[in-house]
């Protein structure tokens, strides 16, 4: 099949057409990819100095058609339209019994590229391909478990589907399921990517009373202001956390959200968070930093908080996520501003460097 491939750290990938994908095992499913997005995580493991696992074929916010069924399917069958999830869950391990999918055992193997047993559908003249995050939906084909696809309507663009896979399941998820964000709320958003928007929408959907947010790309910012946004602040031009104070009458934000993984940003996120309030991490922090503001939670009690894809269970929170956008209350459409073929990759990876537009969508 043809998939573009991680080949060496910081080079331009190379779209081959020689990868085989094996036929689905037990409980596995073969998918066409129609569209899968291109995300600031993808982009990150490009861009290591340095690292294993490859060769890679990377993409995990695809969407496509079940084109082959392994033994033991029973939720899905050929023909089936699916969105995939990078975090599958099993249902019944420590993390799933205790109402946290997202931190199901299996669906951890998505930092692998492998399936559980250690080998990967993909290959190369006879050498093992590593499945970027579980998926590998920068290829035409992807073989996957069945729990990493959910079934969608038919009726359901593909191209807008694709986007849930990622960036709306962890904004939107970040408030709604992770922070648990209430009516009225003040909230603070720091870095507009695909993410930073997904979370302004799910402030919105929230009924937060204003929800502020910052980044110094012009366009970004724009884009925050027509997804929900109240107040739009230039770090460049303006304090966040003075700005966030002033127009919270100096008490600060009830949340804050990080949505880069920057260590400024993270910092502005807890300085301008109340005293009680909760910060929630979301953009991937990849270097190590150090917080030196202890008190900010020991005579405080300000909260800080991971979050991994929005807390969100997908076989859940899909159809849902969809049946808001049937609904009108949430904008997918807009979500995607770019869209290349897969010849042009690494078109859309230096638009994603350059930080132009929101979701960059890759078409088969």
């Amino acid at each position: 099949m043809r998939a573009a491939l991680l080949e060496t750290h910081s080079a331009p990938l190379n779209v081959v057409d020689d990868i085989h994908v094996e036929d689905p095992r037990e409980g596995e499913v073969q998918v066409q990819v129609s569209h899968c997005g291109i995300c600031h995580s993808d982009l990150t493991v490009v861009d290591m100095p340095a690292g294993e696992m490859l060769p890679q074929v990377l993409g995990h916010e695809a969407a496509g058609t079940v084109v082959e069924v392994g033994p033991g399917v029973t939720r899905l069958q050929k023909g089936d339209k699916v969105m995939l999830t990078p975090l599958p869950t099993c249902g019944v391990c420590y993390f799933c019994g205790r109402g946290q999918p997202q931190l199901c055992v299996e669906g951890q193997n998505f930092m692998t590229g492998l399936r559980m047993d250690g080998s990967s559908p993909l290959s190369r003249d006879g050498e093992r391909v590593f499945h970027g995050f579980g998926l590998g939906g920068w290829g035409e084909l992807t073989t996957v478990h069945e729990r990493r696809a959910v079934k969608i309507a038919e009726d359901t663009p593909l191209e807008i589907a694709c986007v849930i896979g990622c960036s709306v399941q962890t904004g939107v998820g970040a408030v709604l399921n992770t922070a648990k964000v209430e009516e009225g709320a003040t909230v603070l958003v720091t870095g507009l990517g695909g993410i930073g928007v997904s979370i302004v929408q799910g402030a919105r959907l929230a009924n937060a009373s204003k929800i502020i947010v910052s980044d110094p790309v012009a366009e970004r910012r724009d884009y925050a202001a027509n997804f929900g946004a109240t107040h739009v602040l230039d770090p460049g031009q303006d304090d966040v956390v003075a700005k966030a104070q002033e127009i919270t009458n100096g008490i600060g934000v009830d949340y804050a959200f990080d949505g880069a993984g920057h260590e400024k940003l993270i910092e502005d996120c807890l300085n301008a968070t109340r005293v009680g309030g909760t910060m929630t991490m979301v953009g991937a922090a990849m270097g190590a930093f150090t917080i030196p503001m202890p008190a900010l939670f020991l005579t405080q009690e300000k909260k800080i908080q991971g979050c991994l894809l929005g807390s969100c269970n997908s076989h859940r929170d899909v159809p849902n996520f969809l049946a808001l956008w049937r609904k009108g209350a949430l904008d997918l459409e807009s979500m995607v501003t770019h869209r290349h073929k897969i010849s042009d990759v690494n078109v859309g990876l230096d638009h994603m460097r350059e930080s132009r537009g929101l979701r960059h969508v890759l078409e088969f």
